[in-house]
This record gives structure tokens, sequence and C-alpha cells, in this order.
């Protein structure tokens, strides 16, 4: 179990701590990916196998396009088609990959970098559709909250529209972008030290003005705390967002620590590793590196590659 933290981390430290939480989360998940909850042995640390045959600490999509993302935002600025063409990399060419291939890859990712492929266009590359609304914005989400922590005071409504902007590319449904909307701004509020019952509650002043910029129904019902008032089954390790985002928050809003959380999101098996990418996200915008367990950090793939990306954003925040 993580140990208790004797001083609040640093704005750096949870800044970090959302990329790293995001990796960490993904690993842990990655080899019970797609397995039924109660199907398997419980997570408790890294181990091999799943899906894809990787080794303890290795992660998968989440973390190859969340990387991807952060680069973009790094050498370049903000450039959708520039994401976009680094996804693309990622899934022609395993740039990006823990093992130097794509082996992990959502349909309507695929799709999406199909069309853009074709067209050049990422921002009307991601389908709109309501029955296309995967999770696949939300659990690349960290590198956006990283380097624009800044404007969860000086103004979280852009935040919110670069959020959202960030899933045009492959998911752009009224669902993915509201889920984009206010996991952004959350994890921003909990990066500079937010209280969590206050940024967790429908009330809160930032997300209330953000609701009334008609976030999806399905989304505000999970930000009235759906996640608070529901368990497994109910709670769903989903690739559907709604579901996802739900189930990241139940796994987080209560728990002691960073460990506590992010088992409880990848032992909801199913979708196990962005389950436990997005708590992850949150639990270490919160926690901060230093409340990761220290284990997990020295054991996870590419850890260095991982922190120098999270350092050249924070250095530009």
């Amino acid at each position: 179990m993580s140990q208790p933290l004797s001083v609040s981390p640093s704005l750096h430290d949870r800044q970090r701590g959302a990329l790293l939480g995001l990796a960490v989360g993904d690993a842990l998940g990655a080899a019970v990916e797609f397995q039924p909850p109660g199907s398997f042995e419980p997570v408790i640390g890294y181990r091999s196998g799943g899906p894809h045959g990787l080794g303890p600490g290795e992660w998968t999509d989440d973390t190859s396009m969340a990387l991807a993302l952060a680069d973009s935002m790094a050498e370049v600025g903000w450039d959708l088609n520039d994401q976009a063409t680094r996804y693309l990399q990622w899934r022609d060419g395993g740039r990006y990959s823990v093992n130097g291939r794509c082996f992990d890859i959502g349909i309507q990712t695929r799709r999406s970098l199909d069309r853009f492929l074709a067209t050049g266009d990422a921002r009307a590359s991601g389908s709109s559709r309501s029955d296309e609304s995967g999770n696949g914005s939300i659990m690349r989400l960290a590198p956006v909250a990283i380097r624009f922590a800044g404007l969860y005071r000086e103004d979280p409504a852009q935040l919110a529209t670069l959020a959202a902007e960030s899933s045009l590319c492959t998911h752009a449904s009224s669902q993915c972008l509201s889920a984009c909307r206010y996991l952004a701004v959350v994890l921003a509020a909990l990066m500079h030290g937010a209280d969590r019952r206050v940024a967790l509650t429908q009330s809160w002043t930032t997300i209330s003005s953000l609701a009334k910029e008609s976030l999806h129904p399905e989304i505000d019902e999970v930000i009235r705390g759906s996640f608070r008032e529901n368990d497994p089954p109910l709670i769903k390790g989903s690739g559907y967002v709604v579901r996802s985002l739900e189930a990241a928050l139940w796994a987080f809003h209560d728990a002691p620590d960073f460990e506590t959380a992010v088992l409880r999101a990848v032992n909801l098996g199913d979708d196990a590793d962005t389950t436990g990418a997005v708590c992850g996200q949150l639990a270490g915008a919160y926690w901060g590196e230093s409340g990761i367990p220290l284990a997990w950090r020295e054991a996870l793939a590419q850890r260095e590659t991982i922190v120098g990306l999270a350092d050249r954003l924070i250095a530009i925040s």
C-alpha cells in the first residue's frame, strides 16, 4: 500500500504524476485487458501476458498515443494535423510504442486515422456519430492538462475547448468531446491542489459553468454523481466513453491512495488498461509522482522517456 504523504505535492510533481499515472494504470491493466471481471486473479502489481504478450511494466496504445500527443505539443505547439500525423507514425511505423510496433489500436481510431490520411484534415477525421463514442481520447488526455494547467485559473473554458479539440481527429461525438472537456478541467484542478471532494461535485463553480455550455446529458449524469451512487456490476470497465469515465471516477473518488484507486480500476476487467489509464491520470494528478509506489515507477517501461516528455510540457506550461 502507498504511504500517506506528509507534504502536499507540488504542481510540478502532480503534473508529472498525471502522465506517469496514465502509463502505470495502462501497464497494470494490460495483462487483464478484455477479461470479464472476476475471471482473473486480482491484479496487485505488474504482470506479464495478456492479449498482447507484454512484459511486466509494459503499456499499450493509451500511453503510446499520450506520448505522441505530448511530443507534438512540445515540438510544434498546438497543431491538430501534427497530432494526427504522429498517431499515424505510431500506427504505421511503431513510433512511440513500447516495443516498436503498433499491436493494439481501437477500431474507431484506425478508421479515423484512415480518414485523416485521405483528407489531411484532423478536425474532420473523427466520427461524430453517437454510436461511435469510444474512450480513445480520454485515455490520452493528460498531456493537454499538463501543458495548459495554467488555464485552470486563467481561463478554464479555453482549457476545456483545447481538450475537446484534441479529441476531434479520432473521437468527435458529443459524448467524447464533453468527457474530454470535463476531465481536462478536473485534472488541472487536481494538479493545482484542489480539494477532491469539491472538484468532483456538480455544484463546483467551474464545472457548473461548463455544464451551462451543453455537456452531453450522459456526461452530465456522471458529473451529478452516478460514480458515487453505483458499484459494480453497474460500474463497468467499458470501452464506451461515458461508462469508462464513470468507472475511473468511481475507482478514484474515495480511494485513500494512488495504489488503491488504480487497482480498483484495473480489476474491473474488460477494457482494463484504459480504465486504469484514465484513473491513473486522476490519481497521479492528485497524489503526484511521489504518491505513485516507487516499485511501480521504477519498473515502468521507458520511464525516463515518459518523465522527459512531461518535463518538456511543464517547461512551456
